[in-house]
C-alpha cells in the first residue's frame, strides 16, 4: 500500500466528520442570518453590493447587518474546502465506494451557493429560502451516510420486513415534518429582512400541521420501539431520536407560546438538524451493516 493511500485512509475518518459538522452548522449560522434581520445584509449575488464583493462603508443595510451576512458567505468558502479534502481522501484512499458521495457533496455545496443567490435576488422569497434548507438537509444527510461508512464499504443489511418498512415510514415522517417546518417558517415572522414576502397561510395552521405530523412521528416511532423484530443497536438509535424530538416539541411549543423569540428559534433550528441527522441514522442502522461499527 502507498503512502499517500495509507496517509488519506486515515485523513478519512476525520475528513467526513468535519464535512459532517460544517454541513450542520451552516445551517445554524444560516438561521442566524435570518433572525437578525440580516438576509439582505448583501443585497445582490455574487457581489455583496454592486461593485464590491466584500461590505462597503456606509452601506445601506448597515455595517451589522452586511457583515453577518458576508460572514456567513465566508463559511462556505470552509464547507467547500471541508468537502475538497474528503474528495481528494476518498480518490486517494481508492474508497470507490465514496466517490459518489463524496463528489455529490462538493457539487451539492455549489449549488447551494446558486440557490443562496436566488433566495437573495428574489428578496428572501419563503419558497427559495425553504428550498435552501431542504437542499442542506439532503447534503446533511448524504454526508451522515459518508460518516457511517469512513471506515467500512456499505453493506446492505437483510432486515425483517416489517422493520424494512417501520424503517421507510420513519425517516419519511421526518422529512414530511422538516418540510412542513419550513411552511412554518415561510409564514411566521423571522423572514430575514422587514420587507421579505411571506407565505399566504396563517402561522398557526401551518404550526398544527407541523405539530400532528411530529405527533404521528413520534407514535410510529414508539411502534417501532416496541416492535419485537427491531433489532437493539436501531432502539438504541430510536432511544436518542425520541429524547431529541421531545426536547425539539417541547422547545416549539414554548417558542410559539412566547411569540418565537430569536433565541428560542435558534436553538430549535439546531435541534431540527440533530433530530434530523438521527432520523437517517435510524434508517441507516436497519438498512447498513456498517452502522455497528458507527458511533
Amino acid at each position: 500500500m502507498s503512502r499517500a493511500r495509507e496517509m488519506s485512509k486515515r485523513i478519512l475518518p476525520a475528513a467526513t466528520g468535519i464535512l459532517l459538522f460544517m454541513q450542520s452548522a451552516i445551517v445554524v449560522t444560516g438561521g442566524g442570518v435570518r433572525l437578525t434581520g440580516s438576509g439582505l445584509g448583501c443585497p445582490t449575488w455574487p457581489e455583496c453590493t454592486p461593485g464590491s464583493y466584500a461590505p462597503v462603508p456606509g452601506q445601506a443595510e448597515g455595517q451589522l447587518h452586511s457583515w453577518i451576512e458576508f460572514s456567513n458567505r465566508l463559511l462556505t468558502f470552509v464547507l467547500v474546502l471541508a468537502a475538497l479534502v474528503t474528495l481528494i481522501a476518498v480518490m486517494q484512499s481508492g474508497r470507490k465506494d465514496l466517490r459518489g458521495l463524496a463528489l455529490g457533496q462538493f457539487l451539492g455545496i455549489f449549488g447551494q451557493g446558486i440557490l443562496g443567490g436566488i433566495t437573495v435576488l428574489t428578496n428572501l422569497n419563503p419558497i427559495s429560502v425553504a428550498s435552501h434548507y431542504l437542499l442542506s438537509t439532503i447534503l446533511i444527510a448524504a454526508a451522515v451516510s459518508l460518516y457511517s461508512r469512513r471506515r467500512t464499504p456499505a453493506v446492505k443489511r437483510i432486515s425483517p420486513r416489517a422493520i424494512d418498512i417501520f424503517s421507510k415510514l420513519h425517516v419519511a415522517i421526518a422529512a414530511t415534518v422538516v418540510v412542513l417546518g419550513t411552511i412554518v417558517t415561510g409564514a411566521g415572522p423571522h423572514a430575514g429582512d422587514v420587507d421579505a414576502p411571506r407565505l399566504s397561510i396563517r402561522i398557526q395552521d401551518a404550526t398544527f400541521y407541523h405539530a400532528v405530523a411530529v405527533v404521528f412521528l413520534l407514535v410510529v416511532s414508539l411502534a417501532f420501539f416496541l416492535s419485537p423484530e427491531t433489532s437493539g443497536l436501531t432502539k438504541k438509535r430510536l432511544a436518542i431520536f425520541a429524547l431529541l424530538s421531545l426536547s425539539q416539541g417541547a422547545i416549539g411549543a414554548i417558542q410559539y407560546l412566547q411569540g418565537v423569540p430569536e433565541l428560542l428559534v435558534a436553538i430549535h433550528i439546531a435541534g431540527s438538524t440533530l433530530v434530523w441527522i438521527n432520523a437517517w441514522g435510524v434508517w441507516l442502522s436497519v438498512q447498513r451493516k456498517e452502522m455497528e461499527n458507527s458511533p
